[in-house]
């Protein structure tokens, strides 16, 4: 379980990374005011959609895999925690596209291998594929949309980079577990 929830996080945040490095502006504003390129955003979309735990996509396999290894009272932190992953990552999906600017070159080819690791990863846990999953997922997806539209679309809130650095750390740190579990497996 731990393992592709960990491999998901690594391909979606490693897909984003490099996309943030195509966007027009680092500052989330300038972006609202600039249009993104149509390829760019829909990269940018396939990983919002897989870090929110959308059906075909990694994302959603290891977040059912996990909810199915949860105690009852645990499922209520893991579908709060998604409604708010669902929240954070609409801001992206909701952006402007249309601009003119292209990528760079060397651009493509790491950002279109990760995001076919998002499709094909998926396939780990094809058991996640049953209709309550697929409408729960997009029911908690929608939820998130919501609520981002309805409160959190005009409201700033504004983090100390601190926790930016913590949340790469914490990704680090999970990958090398990952790596290290990996190295263990008898052969």
């Amino acid at each position: 379980m731990g393992g592709l929830y960990a491999l998901a996080h690594g391909l979606v945040k490693s897909a984003l990374f490099l996309i943030a490095g195509a966007l027009p502006s680092r500052n989330f504003q300038d972006l609202k005011q600039k249009p993104i390129e149509l390829k760019i955003w829909i990269a940018l979309v396939i990983a919002s959609l897989s870090i929110s735990g959308f059906p075909f996509l990694v994302g959603f396999g290891a977040k059912m895999l996990t909810i199915k290894n949860l105690l009852p009272w645990q499922m209520i932190a893991m579908n709060v925690a998604a409604v708010g992953t669902a929240i954070v990552f609409a801001k992206f999906i909701f952006l402007p596209r249309g601009g003119t600017a292209e990528a760079k070159p060397g651009f493509w080819p790491p950002v279109l291998l990760l995001l076919g690791g998002l499709i094909a990863a998926n396939a780990f846990y094809i058991e996640a594929y049953t209709l309550e999953n697929m409408l729960k997922a997009i029911a908690i997806i929608g939820v998130g949309w919501l609520a981002y539209f309805l409160i959190f679309q005009r409201t700033a809130i504004k983090l100390p980079r601190m926790f930016e650095k913590f949340d790469n750390l914490v990704g680090f740190m999970s990958l090398i577990s990952l790596l290290l579990f990996w190295m263990a497996l008898p052969k």
